[in-house]
């Protein structure tokens, strides 16, 4: 697949051919349909932001259709992927419904890889089903206040 990937902070991403990304247990893989530029991706690639996992193919405001893996969700689908890409389901926090306090939470575009490619894949705990009405390009932006609301 295709994918814009950062690899050194503070320099322009690269296009690159990068093996199609494979779902673990409870993710889905996705064909991402459009990929919003949040101003905390541009933070990453600038080096404002510490220690991304690099290389890393940045991008949280993802709107994709499902292609497999998961259970939550159909193939086909249309979902959408937030900056909180992981967490540990354990912590005060988690068990609290607070996910997003998680200490050991891993992020979209910054701990894992993001949308800025053709494929991706997702934590389904994290994915939203996208309704009709709104453009994959509408849509994409939402995902980033939505989470932060």
């Amino acid at each position: 697949m295709r994918a814009m990937v950062l690899e050194t902070p503070g320099t322009p991403l690269r296009l690159a051919e990068l093996p199609d990304p494979e779902p673990g247990p409870g993710q889905i893989l996705l064909r991402v349909r459009a990929c919003g530029v949040c101003r905390t991706d541009l933070h990453i690639v600038d080096g404002d932001l510490p220690e991304p996992k690099l290389p890393l193919v940045p991008g949280h405001q993802i709107v994709g259709e499902v292609l497999g893996g998961g259970e939550r969700f159909d193939t086909g689908d249309r979902v959408g992927v937030p900056w909180l890409g992981w967490t540990c389901g354990e912590c005060r926090y988690c068990l609290a419904g607070q996910e997003n306090l998680c200490d050991r939470a891993r992020f979209t575009g910054y701990d894992v890889d993001g949308g800025y490619a053709e494929l991706a894949v997702a934590d389904e705990r994290f994915c939203f089903p996208v309704p009709e009405g709104y453009g994959d390009e509408q849509a994409a932006p939402l995902l980033c206040a939505g989470l932060i609301g």
